[in-house]
């Protein structure tokens, strides 16, 4: 296996799904307390979801809560409740090439940017013959973490 050419810097978020985004939220924003930051609605990714904040500093993590917009169509981002989980990288373009070499299959769609303005792409939940390593079950983000999340993981680390 060659030198890993990227890192993985920390937790950026866990997207959970379900058929009606308000029983998410009476748990997670009512009951729970955490803040509503930002909104999110895709026809193409079959989602409409409330971005969440926990935690505080240079690097809360997301909790986005995420309802179908077509219960009947695909993506069905309600059917796993533990949706996706996103990982901070210091260089995505990077990332992707290295683990496309390793055999990791990538979801359709590339780089582009995210909900939360950020460029991500995706590790597919399923391998296959082709692309051997994969998920596991769990769809994975990668996401290029701006510079003050880098700066700030650098000092935590030192």
């Amino acid at each position: 296996m060659s030198v890993r050419p990227f890192r993985v810097l920390g937790l950026q978020q866990i997207a959970i799904g379900g058929r009606d985004k308000q029983r998410l939220r009476h748990l997670w924003v009512d009951t729970l307390g955490l803040s509503v930051t930002g909104t999110y609605r895709s026809e193409r990714e079959n989602v409409d979801e409330d971005i969440c904040t926990l935690g505080a500093g240079p690097w809360p993590v997301e909790v986005d809560l995420m309802q179908p917009l077509d219960p009947e169509q695909k993506p069905a981002v309600h059917t796993t409740p533990l949706n996706h989980i996103g990982l901070w990288v210091d260089d995505l373009p990077a990332a992707v090439a290295w683990l496309t070499q390793q055999g990791v299959r990538m979801a359709p769609g590339g780089i582009r940017r995210g909900a939360a303005g950020h460029d991500i792409c995706f590790i597919h939940p399923r391998a296959n013959d082709d692309w051997p390593l994969a998920g596991e079950g769990v769809l994975i983000e990668l996401v290029q973490a701006p510079a003050e999340v880098q700066a700030a993981f650098a000092a935590g680390a030192s």
